[in-house]
C-alpha cells in the first residue's frame, strides 16, 4: 500500500524554485519495463524490503529513465527521486512482482533514492557533468518550451478559480449554511484536483489540502476539504469547522502564490497526466476518496480533464515524434470521457450522480476505459526527454 498522503511531506522551508521541480512523475505499473527514453540513460532500482539501491549510482547529467521494479518486497511498495527534501520524480503503487518507469531531465547533482519503510530508506545517486545539447529538431523544441509554458499558465489560471471558489464554500461553512456547504462543496474541489500532482510537490500542503482521515496519524489535526466533508455528510453539524474553513482558505492562498514561480520541464507534464490518471484509478474508481459525499465523479473527471490539458500542450510536439501515439492517446482519452457520459445527473451540485449508485458493471467500464489510456500515456515522458 502506498504511504498515506500525510506522510509524504517534503521538507519544510524548500525554496519555490527548488519545489518547482517535484512534479510527479509517474510510468505505467505493468509486469516488464516501459522503453526508455532515446538516448537517456537507465538506471535500474529494485525494491527490496531491505532497500532501493539505484543502478548505477552514478551517472551523467542529461535524459534519465528510471525503471523500477518490486522484486519481492512486502513493506515497499514505491521509489522516490529526491533532491534537497523536494520529489523530484516518483514511482508508487507498486505490489511483489510489478515495475514502472519515470522520465526526465537531471542537471548535475546529489540526490537520493528514497523507498518508505524499507531497512534502509535512503540510497545515494550522484550526477555529474553537464548534458550535452540534444540533436532535437527545432520545431520540437519550440513546440515543448510552449508547452511548460502553457501549462504554467494553466495551473495558474485554475488555481486563480480555485481562490474564490473555495471562499464560497467555506464562506458557507462558517455561516452554518449545510446546504449551501454541500452544494459548493465539489464544485470548488474541481480546480484542485485538475492539478493535483502540482500541489503535491509543495511539502506538507497537499495533505493539508486533501487529506483523507486514514491518511492522518492524527485525527484531531484533520485539516481540508475532507475533514469538512465528513462533517457536511456524516456529522451534519459545521460545529468546530471554523478553523478548518479559514485554514483551507489559507493554505489555497499559499497554493496560489507557490504556482505563481512553479516551471516544469516537458517530461514533468506527461508525468503529471499520468499521475492524475493514477489518482483516478487508486481512489476514485474505488469510491475512497469521496467517502462521505459520493462526489467521487466530478474528482474523476477534474483529474482527466487535468492530464487532457497537459497531454494537449505537449501534442503540438509529440505530433511531430510520434504522431501515431498522439492520436491514440486522443482517442484513448475522448473515450474516458465517453464513459462517463451515462452517469451524468444532477447530485449535491455537481453533474454526476451519486457514485454510491454505481453499479460494478459501470464501475468496470470505467477501469477498462482508464486502463486503456494509462499505457500510451505512459510512454510520452520518455518520447519528450528523449
Amino acid at each position: 500500500m502506498p504511504r498515506p498522503r500525510s506522510l509524504r511531506a517534503l521538507s519544510v522551508g524548500v525554496p519555490a524554485g527548488l519545489v518547482a521541480v517535484g512534479l510527479l512523475a509517474t510510468g505505467c505499473q505493468k509486469g516488464g519495463d516501459d522503453a526508455a527514453a532515446k538516448g537517456a540513460t537507465t538506471v535500474k532500482v529494485s525494491l527490496t524490503d531491505g532497500g532501493c539501491k539505484p543502478s548505477p549510482a552514478k551517472i551523467k547529467a542529461g535524459a534519465v529513465t528510471f525503471q523500477v521494479k518490486n522484486e519481492n518486497a512486502s513493506k515497499v511498495s514505491e521509489a522516490e527521486l529526491l533532491q534537497h527534501g523536494v520529489i523530484v520524480g516518483e514511482k508508487e503503487n507498486l505490489t511483489p512482482g510489478l515495475s514502472g518507469t519515470f522520465s526526465l531531465k537531471l542537471k548535475a547533482g546529489k540526490y537520493q533514492i528514497y523507498c518508505p519503510n524499507a531497512k534502509t530508506e535512503h540510497w545515494n545517486l550522484t550526477v555529474t557533468g553537464t548534458a550535452a545539447d540534444a540533436s532535437q529538431d527545432p520545431a520540437v523544441r519550440k513546440a515543448l518550451a510552449s508547452a511548460t509554458t502553457g501549462y504554467h499558465d494553466y495551473v495558474v489560471a485554475e488555481v486563480d478559480k480555485l481562490v474564490p471558489a473555495t471562499k464560497k464554500f467555506t464562506d458557507a461553512v462558517r455561516a452554518g449554511d449545510i446546504a449551501r456547504a454541500k452544494q459548493l462543496y465539489a464544485s470548488a474541489r474541481y480546480y484542485y484536483e485538475e492539478v493535483e500532482p502540482v500541489a503535491e510537490s509543495f511539502g506538507n500542503l497537499d495533505p493539508e489540502v486533501d487529506a483523507r482521515v486514514n491518511d492522518v496519524t492524527d485525527p484531531s489535526k484533520w485539516t481540508g476539504f475532507h475533514r469538512i466533508e465528513k462533517a457536511l455528510w456524516q456529522d451534519r453539524s459545521t460545529k468546530g469547522m471554523k478553523p478548518v474553513a479559514d485554514k483551507l482558505d489559507a493554505d489555497v492562498a499559499k497554493l496560489k502564490k507557490l504556482v505563481a514561480t512553479a516551471k516544469y520541464q516537458p517530461a514533468q507534464l506527461a508525468n503529471g497526466a499520468t499521475e492524475l490518471l493514477n489518482e483516478v484509478a487508486s481512489s476514485k474508481i474505488t469510491g475512497e476518496e469521496d467517502r462521505y459525499s459520493h462526489t467521487d465523479l466530478t474528482d474523476f473527471e477534474a483529474n482527466v480533464t487535468g492530464g487532457q490539458k497537459a497531454f494537449e500542450l505537449l501534442k503540438p510536439a509529440l505530433d511531430k515524434i510520434d504522431p501515431a501515439l498522439a492520436k491514440k492517446v486522443d482517442s484513448a482519452y475522448a473515450q474516458v470521457f465517453d464513459s462517463l457520459k451515462p452517469l451524468a445527473g444532477d447530485y449535491s451540485g455537481t453533474k454526476y450522480v451519486d457514485y454510491s449508485t454505481v453499479t460494478q458493471a459501470q464501475r468496470r467500464t470505467l477501469t477498462q476505459q482508464v486502463d486503456a489510456l494509462a499505457e500510451p500515456l505512459s510512454q510520452v515522458a520518455a518520447k519528450v526527454t528523449g
